[in-house]
């Protein structure tokens, strides 16, 4: 009996960590004149980054019968399926899936019909009382043909919708979908079409990202822009709780207990040839080599020479109330987090405020004393994290001015925030971040000038900052210009089981960066760790097999680092150098030296990282690995 409720236990456990690892899948949604298949396809294939376990689409052919095809893997197999058994009509749903409730199989992907077979669903997100739901149904009769909680929720809207009489159809799913979505606990972005109400798409959300592209004669619903900026430069961002319906001439928004709600229409902030990848063999090299225009980007129009400072006008803030702070929180997750720690290396020493990074997830549930003139900031690629949005709400929630740092405008946490600062750096569709690191790197420096400037900071040293910042994008070329270089070495260690990072001061986060970005795309096991922590337990890692790659520009701690690295070579592990070109005296001890151009050490992560980006990148490719679609992974987290 006790190894029974012992066994129970963990079952429930392990059913509700599978709930929460719900990442970002891609949905679009199509209603016009032209044949939806087709854009349909291609809109998936720009959210393929999203999610690439399962796709399918559901179109409503001029016989209003919806017409499903579903296929597990790769959005390729789709396309297969759809030349085979081609789908007609101008009327369609599609989603890419990345498996939570149930394996990545054929009856597992979306669309999912309810017990009529005359209704489409698709769904991101997780519907986290979906069984309590399936029991009632089940009863009732209703026979699931696949293991997901959206399946779930097809059949009730269906039975909702079926209900309902003596009404107009699309008015009935309105209100189908309406009341369905007050019976459900969790996060959804939905897409819902029914064989009544030909050339009717409804659309809503709590969670997870959803928007409205505008056309002419053309509507469509989409969970991110790349999906539709090929077809409108027009778009709405839905707010959490607004349901949507759009025919291919006009679309209404309401919330879901059917009051107005309000909306903007908003321009897409980048062309679809920035979404497509070009010359490049995946994405991530692209962007990679993107950085030089998006690190310009991220302080253009923003450097001030007559004060020596910086111009972040988005922060809201008057000088009066930036000279007020004490201190600053920064949270964010995984490589925003590490964004984070440099940012507070650089702030702590350019503005002498005290800083502290909280990775999102934990601050929402911890109780840090935060006095009142605490300022926090959020930082976020897509602006959707569910664990930084629920920390910008838990900071606003205790009365705190919570501002962003986010590279998509119109994104949730960018409407919000009490203020903040885009990145522009453009699309980023590899799943692993590579220019969105060095963008909020960038953003960050200009706000510890800004504050330094304000307090101590001297207008000989904000001017020396200015240049220097000025600089970055040539500096980046000349480390881009070494990528055949460090293919070279990455091919050298192509067999390593793991290696390990090291920095210090501004480059231990780097460190952390680096060895997040070879262990998330490459699959071996990477470490990154405080240079001077090697000898408190790190160093049993070292082994002739193990290569350890110190980041350690000619800085404050350059000959503190040199000590470090002669204690790997005297355990006889390999080493790989990035350093500050000129400094040849590392040749004589590391087995590869990768340089960089000289910069203030407040900006050298920057120059740094970019080694480590390539250095990963040609690592994982020789190893046969899908560096935009690693295993595992998608590029956002919007459900907890």
């Amino acid at each position: 009996m006790t190894n029974f409720l012992i066994q129970c236990s963990f079952n429930r456990i392990l059913h509700r960590v599978l709930d929460l690892l719900e990442f970002m899948c891609g949905i679009i949604g199509y209603v016009g004149k032209a044949s939806a298949a087709p854009i349909l396809l291609e809109g998936l294939r720009r959210l393929e980054y999203r999610g690439y376990d399962s796709s399918g689409m559901a179109v409503m052919d001029a016989g209003n019968v919806l017409a499903t095809r579903k296929k597990s893997g790769r959005i390729a197999n789709l396309k297969a399926l759809i030349a085979e058994n081609p789908v007609s009509g101008s009327c369609g749903i599609s989603h890419t899936r990345w498996a939570t409730h149930g394996e990545a199989t054929d009856a597992n992907a979306h669309p999912h019909l309810d017990a009529s077979g005359r209704l489409a669903l698709v769904h991101n997100g997780v519907i986290e009382n979906y069984q309590t739901i399936k029991r009632r149904l089940l009863e009732e009769g209703h026979v699931f043909l696949s293991q997901t909680d959206s399946e779930v929720l097809a059949h009730l809207i269906g039975r909702v919708y079926d209900a309902i009489t003596g009404a107009d159809p699309r008015r009935r799913l309105v209100a189908a979908v309406r009341e369905a979505l007050k019976q459900v606990s969790g996060t959804y972005g939905i897409a819902v079409m029914h064989a009544d109400a030909p050339g009717f798409i409804v659309g809503a959300r709590l969670g997870s990202p959803l928007i409205v592209g505008l056309g002419k004669g053309e509507n469509f619903l989409a969970s991110d822009v790349s999906a539709i900026v090929s077809h409108t430069t027009n778009a709405v961002y839905l707010q959490d709780r607004d349901l949507v319906y759009l025919t291919e001439d006009e679309f209404t928004v309401e919330n879901v207990d059917g009051d107005e709600s309000a909306y903007e229409v908003s321009k897409i902030d980048f062309t679809p040839e920035q979404a497509e990848i070009g010359d490049f063999p995946h994405f991530m090299l692209k962007e990679i080599f993107e950085q030089p225009t998006s690190i310009q980007n991220a302080f253009r129009g923003r450097l001030n020479d007559d004060h020596a400072s910086a111009v972040l006008g988005g922060l809201g803030l008057t000088p009066r109330e930036l000279r007020d702070v004490e201190r600053i929180v920064l949270c964010g997750c995984g490589t925003a987090s590490h964004a984070a720690m440099v940012g507070e290396y650089m702030i702590e020493h350019l503005a002498r405020i005290p800083t502290e990074v909280e990775i999102a997830s934990e601050f929402r549930y911890r109780n840090p004393p935060l006095d009142k003139n605490t300022l926090v900031f959020v930082i976020s690629q897509s602006g959707e994290t569910i664990d930084t949005l629920s920390a910008l709400r838990e900071g606003q929630r205790k009365g705190h001015r919570v501002l962003g740092v986010v590279n998509s405008v119109g994104s949730t946490i960018a409407r919000e925030s009490d203020g903040g600062s885009y990145l522009h750096s453009g699309p980023e569709i590899g799943v692993a971040a590579t220019k969105s690191f060095t963008s909020q790197v960038t953003v960050l420096a200009l706000l510890a000038l800004l504050l330094g400037r304000m307090r101590h900071l001297s207008i000989d040293d904000g001017q020396r900052l200015l240049r220097e910042i000025r600089e970055l994008p040539g500096k980046v070329e000349r480390i881009l210009e070494q990528s055949d270089y460090i293919r070279e070495i990455a091919l050298k260690y192509i067999d390593a089981p793991g290696m390990l990072f090291l920095g210090r001061q501004f480059n231990y986060p780097t460190a952390l960066e680096g060895a997040l970005k070879m262990k998330e795309i490459s699959y071996i096991f990477a470490s990154g760790h405080a240079a001077a922590e090697l000898k408190h337990g790190v160093i049993a890692l070292v082994s002739p097999e193990v290569p350890s790659v110190f980041i350690m520009p000619k800085d404050a701690v350059y000959e503190k680092n040199v000590s470090t690295v002669e204690e790997v070579k005297a355990r006889r592990g390999p080493v790989i150098a990035v350093t500050t070109q000129g400094h040849t005296d590392l040749e004589r001890i590391a087995d590869d030296v990768i340089y960089i151009p000289e910069v203030h050490e407040c900006l050298s992560p920057i120059l740094s990282v970019i080694p480590l980006q390539l250095l990963s990148y040609h690592f994982a490719v020789a190893r046969g690995c899908d560096v935009d679609k690693p295993r595992n992974l998608a590029k956002s987290v919007t459900v907890e």
